[in-house]
């Protein structure tokens, strides 16, 4: 049969259709119309965000709920490096987000000659920052480098990945053969180390748990193998959820706080699952396994990264502890078990909440409101990372979206649209700090625009609260951290949104109830003493 002549921009969006695609984000410019075209043609739904770095953020935030790669669609030049942070974002917590964008024409000059939106070698920027960026050739090529993209999104460690199609490709018509997409297995680690990993734990008297990131698809099977372990769990920032904190076993979240340093050093074995145990989690430093340490990771060079294990489980979490349960013994853990996780929980919350003393009347009002699946779509806030984290309650995997690794501020808010558009049954909250919304403010009328009912909450302590508590834990000038107080309430009504300032815990739940059921987003503006000011 002879392949259809189509467009370039025919071509695109055709395979990312065959690839399950419902929903790109992203904006329109003059060198990707010919792309906008093809998805109104094909039925693509489409979300405008008002900066390119709303849209990947906003990508990211779908990926983490829907398991499926978040779709970002720029034009080229400044368009696709101001996405560049997103995406970047999204390689340090590994998750799958498709940058797609036009690029000089396929003859352009190597020196250039003023191009609009002209940028030297756009792509191996891209390549630099996340690892993968592909341009094309050819409108014949454009399926195949979509279905090598997907492949290497959705296939060992979840990465992003950058495509590039010279502008003057997308209105280029040509015969088109459709690519598949390419079936990836999921393989558990190899069968002899998997059996070595099993004796040592029937053999283990005081196991625990390290959850991350990688684990969220093996919920059901770690829920399992600790139980029948009796073995408590500790989760990272990205692992929350995974294991759910209202479990029994479950000690809490974040690896920071002193109680998993002493619970970890307790232990006989630990089993870490998808986490690379780094700094990001490990703000004091590496933990000092004093028994063996078995890590399951799907990426072999992260399995030796930041701590060297005992056992080597390389292979997908899901399917790994899968085997670990089908091998291990009938054995019950006795009642034992049971006070050694609820005398490390006790510990670990009482650290939690010293920590995050300031928040606390926040995050239990929050808490309080919630329904069970709900989503927090984290800033990096003082909010998030010293009340939430180890102090709010989540039950289910990508139930907690932060900007882990790469620490980008203005993630919520977009985060939040993506993850409400991944997930419209669920209740989705964005958290920020007065400083960090500034970056990405504007996404409120994509929200808007949108109809999400989407509770933003933003906790004004008057600056980049963090960056000023370090200035005076240095003994230095506090200088460039206070900003100008915002009406956020007023600029939320402003940008078509509803807006509410509270600074009392019973207006906080009744403003976040409201939220919930609103015909558009609420910017909820926390002020006082609730703001942890």
């Amino acid at each position: 049969m002879i392949p259809p002549r189509i467009s370039g921009g025919d071509a695109l969006v055709r395979a990312l259709v065959a690839h399950g695609t419902e929903l790109v984000f992203g904006i329109p410019g003059t060198h990707n119309l010919g792309v906008y075209r093809a998805l109104a043609e094909q039925g693509v739904k489409h979300v405008t965000s008002r900066h390119e770095q709303g849209a990947g953020f906003a990508a990211d935030g779908y990926a983490r709920v829907t398991g499926k790669p978040g779709i970002c669609l720029t034009t080229s030049g400044p368009a696709v490096l101001n996405a560049m942070t997103a995406v970047t974002q999204s390689y340090s917590d590994s998750v799958p987000v498709l940058l797609i964008s036009p690029g000089m024409p396929l003859h352009h000059p190597g020196r250039g000659n003023g191009t609009l939106h002209e940028v030297r070698h756009q792509s191996a920027a891209l390549e630099a920052a996340i690892g993968y960026s592909i341009r094309v050739h050819s409108v014949a090529e454009i399926p195949l480098a979509v279905a090598q993209a997907f492949a290497h999104m959705t296939s060992g460690r979840p990465r992003p990945a950058h495509l590039e199609i010279p502008l003057d490709l997308i209105d280029t018509v040509d015969r088109v053969s459709d690519v598949p997409p390419v079936l990836v297995a999921h393989p558990p680690a190899d069968a002899v180390t998997v059996a070595a990993a099993v004796r040592r734990l029937n053999s283990a008297e005081r196991p625990g748990f390290i959850v991350g990131g990688g684990a969220k698809g093996a919920a059901e099977e770690l829920t399992t193998l600790a139980e029948r372990l009796g073995a408590p769990v500790v989760s990272t920032a990205n692992g929350k959820g995974t294991f759910s904190e209202r479990h029994p076993l479950s000690i809490g979240a974040g690896l920071h706080l002193k109680a998993v340093a002493d619970f970890v050093a307790e232990c006989d074995v630990v089993v870490a699952t998808g986490t690379e145990l780094a700094s990001t989690d490990l703000w004091h430093g590496p933990l000092k396994f004093a028994g063996d340490l078995i890590r399951i990771d799907v990426d072999p060079a992260q399995m030796i990264t930041n701590a060297l294990p005992d056992y080597r489980l390389v292979g997908d979490a899901q399917a790994t502890v899968a085997a670990l349960n089908q091998r291990l013994g009938n054995g019950k853990p006795g009642e034992e078990a049971a006070q050694r996780a609820e005398r490390w929980q006790r510990l670990f919350r009482k650290h939690a909440r010293a920590q995050g003393a300031a928040w606390l009347p926040l995050v239990e009002t929050v808490q309080d409101v919630l329904a069970p699946g709900a989503i927090i779509a984290g800033d990096s806030a003082m909010a998030c990372y010293y009340g939430t984290l180890s102090n709010l309650l989540l039950e289910r995997p990508a139930s907690f979206l932060y900007p882990t690794g790469f620490g980008s501020l203005g993630y919520g808010l977009p985060a939040a649209i993506g993850a409400k558009l991944g997930s419209p049954d669920r209740q989705v909250v964005a958290l920020h700090g007065d400083g960090g919304v500034m970056f990405t403010l504007p996404e409120l009328t994509t929200a808007a625009q949108e109809r999400l009912a989407l509770p933003v909450i933003v906790c004004d302590n008057g600056g980049y609260g963090e960056i000023r508590r370090e200035m005076v834990e240095r003994g230095d000038p506090v200088h460039g951290v206070n900003l100008p107080g915002v009406d956020f309430a007023k600029v939320a009504k402003a940008l078509n949104c509803h807006g509410v300032t509270v600074s009392t815990q019973d207006k906080l739940a009744t403003a976040l109830r409201k939220a919930f059921t609103a015909d558009r987003p609420t910017v909820i503006h926390v002020v006082g003493d609730l703001a942890g000011s």
